[in-house]
């Protein structure tokens, strides 16, 4: 990677008084598909906006996205404001904090919506900075109070001891930014109507202060789309390939807690719960898991959650539909043995 120092003079940022009301969301995307949080933050998007009664904009940058555009107005966008460039194909954290810094400053939006991706965090924190406001990270809920114009942003902390609700009365734009799984995602609607707009920027190489090389891409699992979840903890001993049997039977996948994967028995990117991905299952089966708040955060929104634990006063059967008391390593096996005889039975 070889580096350019940029020379770019960067706008000031923007008060409350200063800003309209209209609330913005930061379209991440690759390979042409948008990335899950980024609908997901449509959809919730599409809630505040219509509470406030304000218009919901999406902010797209790229090389030849009109087309994601329309598909973003279909996900509840009133506008998609579009910056194309070929050089814009990968994202470019020092490109896009400027282009996406100036269309801000132009648009002067109430309220600014990122994913809390790798790019979606670098590229919050470097706006909030150049844009003087304030940045409330990892939220898990949003709320907007429209008698003010104030986003109120819900954050845990202290291993879900605290919730902490932050407002950034006095800056603008308000910016949170929100982890993968938390929102569902919306239903698309091709009838929806709206505007893609080009934005019109004096794209620059000196804005590129970093020139990709060489690109190398590493394929990881995406929980948040799991239909059926396997999820170990502690209590498995290490023994996940029980699990990965299981979820193979159930057409799902694994996670597991943070124990298990700071052992290095599960990988980091399938942990669970606060400081992991928060998913939307329709089953989660969580087999030898305590309950601690750090991970419930991760499956408490699932349509089913059963639980088995050896201990029948373990903090995961206050959030299970269904609890069994029994040892991990006894059940797994009989559970397996009991789907082979159903298929057998059903095959005979």
């Amino acid at each position: 990677m070889s580096r350019k120092k940029s020379r770019l003079e960067l706008p000031e940022g923007y008060r409350a008084d200063q800003a309209g009301q209209g609330i913005w969301v930061y379209l991440e995307h690759r390979d042409g598909e948008f990335a899950s949080v980024s609908l997901e933050l449509l959809g919730k998007g599409r809630k505040l906006a219509d509470q406030a009664g304000v218009e919901l904009s999406g902010l797209l940058l790229g090389d030849s996205v009109e087309t994601l555009g329309e598909s973003a107005i279909s996900f509840g966008a009133d506008e998609v404001c579009v910056i194309e460039d070929p050089r814009l194909a990968a994202f470019n954290l020092e490109a896009f904090s400027d282009l996406v810094c100036q269309a801000v400053q132009e648009g002067k939006p109430g309220v600014l919506l990122l994913g809390a991706t790798h790019d979606g965090r670098d590229l919050a924190g470097r706006l909030a900075v150049r844009l003087q406001t304030g940045l409330n990270a990892d939220c898990t809920e949003l709320v907007l109070d429209p008698a003010r114009g104030v986003l109120i942003s819900e954050v845990t902390g202290f291993g879900g001891g605290i919730i902490a609700l932050l407002e950034c009365p006095d800056r603008r734009p308000q910016m949170s930014t929100v982890r993968p799984g938390v929102f569902p995602l919306p239903e698309r609607n091709p009838a929806r109507k709206g505007r893609v707009l080009r934005i019109a920027t004096n794209i620059t190489d000196e804005i590129f202060a970093t020139t990709v090389l060489e690109k190398e891409e590493r394929h990881t699992v995406d929980l948040t789309q799991a239909d059926t979840l396997v999820c170990g903890g502690r209590g498995m001993d290490g023994d996940f390939d029980s699990l990965r049997e299981l979820a193979s039977v159930l057409g799902g996948d694994v996670g597991g807690t943070r124990p298990p994967v700071d052992d290095g028995y599960i990988e980091r990117e399938r942990q669970i719960g606060q400081t992991g991905v928060v998913c939307h299952p329709k089953v989660a089966l969580c087999l030898g898991i305590s309950g601690a708040f750090h991970f419930v955060v991760g499956i408490e929104q699932a349509d089913l959650v059963i639980a088995v634990n050896s201990d029948p006063e373990a903090p995961i059967f206050e959030y299970a539909d269904y609890g069994i008391v029994a040892d991990v390593h006894d059940f797994i096996p009989a559970l397996l043995g009991a789907f082979e005889s159903y298929r057998e039975r059903a095959h005979a």
